[in-house]
């Protein structure tokens, strides 16, 4: 533990910083304070990341519908006061329906993880496989003429597998043909997928990506548990600055998480009983931060519970090497620290190399503290073999709708008008409350000196029950004087239609606002569930439905390339681990416990590299068209019910509309074939009944032109043997000139070899006459005797004057 005084105001350490420097805790403390102070400083008022977790949660709230109710009282509420507003006060859950709606759509389409190998060995199998496939559909028809006449199959595959063109051969490569090393790299990620749990955790994504606009989500490599692959909640995370929705060039990354003060000593065993304590009394009086469990204030039971930014940070670090040369010419390197600096020598029987990579750097520390719990340089860092200097992040995170540092989503566009809803439901009770039902007038006037003519006296009460019970009232035009009498119609209804033109008008705005979220969500009424319009035709509101499925798509390439990372690391990381993990054989076992053949190629697969994609199921829109061609081609005899099969089982709706194409043109050959065949019957047919009538005719014929046949072959004979000959003349003529040809060749290279060597003869005979000259010359100016004329001596002559001149010396 480093405990400083805190530096509220300071920025990033030095980038340029020696490896020792990075690695020691006085560096790793400027980053988290660095980090605390971008994020958590409230020097104006607030917060980076209570901002975005207040937005975040606000977000939550009303994808839930359980947003704040406090705003709709402040609207309707008179001078403060809503004691006489008897209302429900319960949010409509519009949102929670949209976000249902999005989120289970994505949930419905399964996902597969596949894998390609992309090495050398694992494309020279695939080539060779496929040159194989080639040569057996090149030579289908020899090797199947083959079979049947002699029993002995040459194929190299099995042929109802053999394709018939190239573009079936493409098809056969990408659906059938899979190398037992991708099928142990595929099974060994969706293990690793289903141990952590995986589509809990692509189901808490999506609903992110739906609700907040991003998501998150974290791979480690833990010694006890393998491959971890956990869910972050972005409202506890933070970053460094950027503008890449996948985040790929942050430096930083954090997630704060409240624990008990039991788990300092699991993240620094280092830690004594009294530096615990410290820590706690130090957290407890620092309340800035809040309780990040949702409750956003502290109780005395949670004194217990301590704040802590968990972080990572990259850097680089400098490999250093000293390259010995040994004294056979061999080297040897020798790994050292960034601060080798060899001396300079003459003989220089080492040297330094080096190179930088990117490295990360995790980190704990305690928020509203100076104190830094942990401090290391990350183990098992991802490196994919494309790119070794590089080291892909722990976090993985996309934010597709990523603006100066705005996060837009689904939820944010629908809250305006999912507030205005609210407010018009609340207007829609306070209207519903104040209407009174429909009522009578009773004019007592009217009902003096009425007779019903049975004694009886009409009063007030007995005209109510006979106007109720038979709509019919008794009154008087006249008064008993003979006055007009006004008030002749005693009973009349009253009928309060204020209210009914209120509700309408609520009824209108409440359709006017919820039609303001299909707009800019892209969730129309043929996606939501509303009840289609009976008068719309199917395929208009399938097209409604696309289009509402690509306003939307965006969230699902979200969340994939979330999946696709996530996969992409676990491949990476099931690599090092059978490369440098002690447990790697029980590893594999786990892997492949369900297939033991396989055991042996997931040990090999740090051997290999491999191309990870995600292969999506197609929506019910793309299934319906491949099942309208499938139904089209089985109609017209193109194709049967076991082609249909084959083609419905393939995800790819590329893949599985090329493999429709090919069977449709298959089955059309075939079919012609069968009509071929029908036509040579029908053919036969003909020609056998007309036989019998023109025999006579026929054989005649057939004698002529076997005659015709007879002198044409003898032709053919004769001018075979005329060819003969004239190429066996030509043949001899054609010796005889080389053998010409070889003798004069002969006569001239020895001629040239004859002048040759009397040129040489000659030119050594001038030499020898030169070199005696030479050392007469050198005599004759030692001694100083009289100038000798060398063109009259004779060869005698001058071996003569050379005894006499060498007993001169003597």
């Amino acid at each position: 533990m480093y405990r400083p005084k805190f530096n509220s105001g300071g920025g990033f350490p030095d980038q340029f910083a020696s490896d020792e420097e990075k690695k020691s805790t006085e560096y790793g403390l400027l980053v988290g304070q660095a980090i605390s102070s971008e994020w958590f400083s409230k020097d104006g008022g607030g917060s980076l990341h209570g901002e975005q977790r207040a937005e975040f949660i606000k977000r939550r709230l009303y994808a839930r519908g359980a947003q704040p109710v406090e705003k709709y009282k402040n609207e309707l509420a008179v001078n403060g006061d809503i004691s006489y507003l008897n209302l429900d006060w319960t949010p409509v859950p519009i949102i929670p329906k949209y976000v249902d709606v999005v989120v289970n759509g994505i949930g419905s389409r399964l996902q597969s993880v596949k894998v390609e190998s992309i090495d050398d060995v694992s494309a020279m199998k695939r080539q060779l496989h496929k040159n194989q496939m080639e040569a057996d559909m090149l030579g289908k028809e020899m090797l199947t003429n083959l079979k049947d006449k002699t029993g002995i199959d040459a194929f190299n595959f099995n042929q109802e597998d053999v394709p018939d063109s190239e573009e079936e051969l493409s098809l056969y490569m990408s659906l059938k043909y899979k190398d037992k090393i991708e099928v142990a790299e595929e099974i060994a990620i969706e293990t690793i997928l289903n141990i952590n749990n995986y589509d809990e955790t692509k189901r808490r994504v999506d609903e992110d990506n739906v609700v907040l606009g991003v998501s998150c989500v974290k791979h480690s490599f833990d010694i006890h548990d393998g491959v971890r692959i956990e869910y972050v909640d972005p409202e506890n995370w933070i970053y460094s600055p950027t503008e890449d929705p996948y985040f790929k060039d942050c430096y930083y990354f954090g997630e704060v998480k409240s624990v008990h003060v039991s788990e300092l000593k699991k993240i620094n065993p280092g830690l004594s009983q009294e530096e615990i304590k410290t820590i706690s009394k130090l957290s407890s009086k620092y309340n800035g931060y809040g309780d990040y469990r949702g409750s956003g204030v502290r109780n005395s039971l949670d004194d217990g519970l301590i704040t802590l930014l968990y972080f990572s940070y990259k850097t680089d670090s400098n490999i250093v090497y000293k390259v010995k040369t040994k004294e056979n010419g061999g080297q040897k390197p020798i790994e050292k620290d960034d601060s080798f600096n060899p001396p300079e020598s003459e003989d220089m029987r080492f040297i330094k190399m080096s190179r930088r990579i990117d490295v990360w750097y995790e980190g704990v520390m305690v928020l509203g503290t100076d104190t830094l719990l942990k401090w290391d340089l990350m183990t098992n860092m991802v490196r994919p073999k494309s790119a070794f200097q590089k080291a892909i992040p722990p976090y993985l995170a996309s934010a597709i709708k990523l603006s100066k540092g705005n996060i837009d989503s689904l939820v944010k566009r629908m809250i305006p008008f999912a507030d205005q809803i609210q407010l018009t439901h609340l207007k829609l009770q306070q209207v519903v409350s104040k209407m009174i039902p429909d009522g009578v007038f009773i004019d007592a006037d009217g009902l003096n000196s009425v007779d019903l003519g049975n004694g009886a006296s009409y009063n007030p009460a007995e005209a109510l029950s006979m106007y109720f019970q038979t709509g019919s009232v008794v009154g008087r035009s006249y008064t008993e004087d003979g006055e007009f009498n006004n008030a002749r119609v005693p009973i009349q209804e009253l009928t309060s239609s204020g209210s009914n033109a209120k509700i309408a008008s609520l009824i209108n705005m409440y359709n006017y606002q919820l039609n303001m979220i299909r707009a800019v969500t892209g969730i129309n009424e043929a996606r939501d569930g509303t009840t289609p319009d009976k008068y719309s035709l199917v395929g208009i509101q399938k097209l409604a439905a696309n289009n509402s499925n690509t306003a939307t798509r965006h969230i699902i390439e979200s969340g994939l390339y979330i999946t696709k990372r996530v996969a992409q690391s676990a491949s990476y990381r099931i690599s090092d681990i059978l490369m440098y993990s002690d447990f790697a054989e029980d590893f594999a076992k786990m892997i492949g416990k369900n297939n033991l053949e396989i055991i042996t190629e997931i040990m090999g697969l740090h051997l290999h590299d491999f191309s990870v994609f995600i292969e999506i199921e197609p929506d019910s829109e793309e299934k319906a068209i491949l099942e309208q061609n499938i139904q089209q081609a089985i109609n017209a005899k193109l194709m049967d019910v076991d082609d249909g099969i084959d083609v419905r089982a393939i995800k790819n709706t590329t893949l599985a509309n090329t493999l429709l194409k090919v069977k449709k043109a298959k089955r059309q050959k075939e079919n012609q074939k069968i009509s071929q065949a029908n036509i040579d019957y029908q053919t036969q047919a003909n020609i056998k009944s007309s036989e019998s009538a023109s025999q006579g005719r026929i054989k005649e014929e057939q004698l002529k032109t076997q005659m015709m046949s007879e002198i044409e072959k003898v032709k053919s004979q004769f001018e075979l043997q005329k060819m003969n000959l004239n190429k066996d003349i030509q043949k001899e003529i054609l010796q005889l000139k080389h053998q010409f040809d070889l003798e004069l060749r002969e006569i001239d290279s020895k001629g040239q070899r004859d002048n040759e060597k009397y040129r040489e003869d000659r030119k050594d005979d001038r030499t020898d006459k030169q070199a005696t000259q030479q050392g007469e010359l050198i005599y004759q100016r030692k001694k100083g005797t009289p100038p000798k004329n060398f063109s009259k001596n004779t060869e005698e002559e001058d071996i003569i004057d050379n005894i006499i001149n060498l007993s001169d010396d003597f």
